[in-house]
């Protein structure tokens, strides 16, 4: 198989791991909004939840780390990308496209 086919390969579940990471710290964040509006809404303690939220942030943290390793592997496997010979762009992840019509913003080059 060539050589570029393997990479894109590994380019596209690099890409996939750093979306479900993101999307993991995003739903965590939404739980932690939606947590301290319903002990508001049930006019509870603050401590009252205390240590699950400490437990969220621990939680978001680890997943802060995750996504710098991530970004990091990313550029140490650019590299042996070249080190394998292998000069083409790869492809993938981010959709510039996608992002302008979900969200109402407009890519730019």
């Amino acid at each position: 198989m060539e050589k570029i086919f393997v990479a894109q390969r590994v380019a596209n579940k690099l890409w996939s791991a750093e979306n479900a990471v993101d999307a993991a710290m995003a739903e965590a964040a939404q739980l932690m909004a939606e947590m301290t509006t319903a002990r508001q809404e049930l006019k509870v303690a603050a401590g009252t939840d205390e240590r699950a939220l400490k437990d969220l942030v621990a939680a978001i943290s680890a997943l802060g780390e995750a996504r710098t390793a991530l970004v990091t592997m990313h550029e140490e496997l650019a590299e042996v990308k070249l080190r394998c010979g292998i000069r083409t762009k790869l492809v993938g992840g981010f959709d510039k496209n996608q992002a302008s019509t979900d969200e109402g913003l407009r890519a730019v080059s």
